[in-house]
């Protein structure tokens, strides 16, 4: 580890975000967090116990009441503020973020900016919270119904994107007055603790965010959302967490949001213009080093242009520079685990034992760190596991189809349905199957369409709930209604 890299990682705060001060877990406990491109342990976090956690939900609580009544233009200039800090220590979040992900360094710097954009964009929405006054039928009575905050919010993100996905919560519950305690993956729990040191020199007041790192998610969060004072749980991760969490939080009736599991089908038509669909197929698989939800899983291509597809996107594949992701011209890092990279080879493995042609790629690299050579596959059969889970990985399974309704068919046969991207040069077919995809996003001649303004969430076992855009504030709001007399 160079001078710099130990900088970065010596100026993160110490400890536990508990009602402003930080402070270490109950007993000292901390855990390791490692870089995935060497296996080795960059730093110690503290290692929340339950008790830790309810004595955060116990600030956030204590400050709910204040932090509501706070104008709203404060809570916008907070978050704007914050904005400007995350562009000013850019390249120090990325290198922090690049350690303890893996991805590479312009990707993390990438993803800094996108962070950034929802708490700039979440500072506007911030005055912008709307009631209405209406007239009742009878004309006897006046109807005003006016948006207040949910309240105490428990919002679990995770490691993928440690940076975004904190900023996409946090940005609207500060905007909308919700107090929160939010829980980073253990992976990946150094960007969120920078994040929160920013978040208060910002000047979030104390108790307003609090921050837990733990090895044993399950023991410290499921007291809190079976306490009954949290009113709001919000979760990105797998499907089967999802479902547990939902199941929890039904006790006490919390509003929920889940950004859950994908399984993203990729469709290319023969009409499609095959340079630009070729370079989205490379942004909507191989960025974050094909670990997203959002990551296209399945590419179905027209059975006329199936092989020159698959064999363009290999050659662009088996270019790019694999390596750890803080030498500048690599393009794709090590994967999270040793265990996820055994798992995508499972996949992998699955596909080639039925019949599938591997193009390039399908093996790990030596080491040291969870390295795996970016792969295409092809003669897919419809039975294998790589077309029916998500791969979070480096893997681009091609299949052919024949028909538009064919295509439709293929694509909308999962449990899933976060995004779906599609190529087609025919506007009225874009069109077309764009509202037949059964996904809550659908990317038209585009191979990256997340953005802070629009909202972002899926439908079936992708979850519910929107991030992002005006809808992404509605989220931790909640409605009341007056009716006035007498008039």
């Amino acid at each position: 580890m160079d001078q710099r890299e130990q900088r970065v990682l010596d100026a993160l705060p110490e400890g536990l975000l508990v009602g402003g001060a930080w402070r270490p877990a109950e007993g000292g406990g901390v855990f390791g967090v490692h870089d995935p491109s060497t296996g080795e342990v960059l730093t110690e976090v503290a290692d929340a116990t339950p008790a830790d956690g309810m004595a955060a939900l116990d600030a956030a609580v204590a400050a709910q009441a204040s932090w509501a009544g706070t104008a709203p233009r404060e809570r916008g200039e907070i978050l704007r503020r914050a904005f400007e800090l995350l562009h000013a220590r850019l390249d120090d979040l990325a290198l922090l973020m690049t350690l303890e992900m893996g991805k590479p360094v312009a990707e993390s710097r990438g993803e800094i900016v996108y962070a950034a954009e929802f708490l700039r964009w979440f500072s506007e929405e911030a005055v912008r919270v709307h009631g209405d006054y209406r007239v009742a039928p009878a004309g006897d009575k006046r109807i005003l119904t006016m948006q207040q905050p949910v309240g105490p919010c428990l919002l679990v993100t995770p490691w993928n994107f440690p940076m975004a996905m904190g900023t996409r919560k946090i940005g609207p519950a500060v905007a909308a007055g919700c107090t929160m305690v939010i829980k980073p993956a253990s992976e990946t729990p150094l960007s969120m603790l920078a994040l929160a040191g920013i978040m208060a020199e910002a000047g979030l007041p104390d108790g307003v965010l609090n921050v837990l790192t733990t090895h044993s998610s399950g023991a410290v969060m499921e007291p809190l959302i079976r306490d009954g004072r949290a009113r709001k749980l919000s979760f990105t991760g797998s499907t089967s967490v999802g479902r547990r969490l939902v199941e929890q939080s039904s006790e006490r009736l919390l509003r929920v949001s889940m950004e859950l599991g994908g399984n993203a089908p990729f469709l290319v038509f023969a009409d499609a213009d095959l340079d630009a669909a070729v370079e989205g197929a490379v942004q909507a698989k191989m960025r974050n080093v094909g670990e997203a939800c959002t990551a296209a899983n399945r590419f179905l291509v027209a059975d006329e242009v199936a092989d020159e597809f698959a064999g363009r996107l290999a050659e662009r594949l088996s270019a790019m520079r694999v390596g750890r992701g803080v030498d500048q011209d690599v393009q794709v890092g090590p994967v999270i685990t040793e265990r996820a990279r055994a798992e995508i080879l499972a996949l992998v493995g699955d596909a080639t034992d039925r019949g599938a042609r591997v193009l390039t790629g399908g093996s790990a690299l030596d080491g040291p760190g969870f390295f795996l050579a970016p792969t295409v596959l092809t003669d897919v059969p419809a039975d294998a596991r790589v077309g029916r889970e998500e791969i979070f990985g480096p893997v681009a399974p091609v299949v052919g189809f024949s028909s538009e309704e064919q295509a439709l068919a293929m694509a909308n046969g999962t449990e899933f349905g976060l995004i779906a991207y599609l190529f087609t040069t025919d506007l009225a077919r874009g069109l077309r199957v764009s509202e037949a995809l059964e996904s809550g996003m659908v990317a038209l001649n585009a191979g990256v369409i997340s953005n802070p303004a629009a909202p972002f969430g899926g439908v079936k076992a992708s979850g519910f709930g929107r991030e992002g855009g005006r809808e992404g504030i509605a989220e931790y709001l909640e409605t009341k209604y007056v009716g006035i007399g007498g008039i």
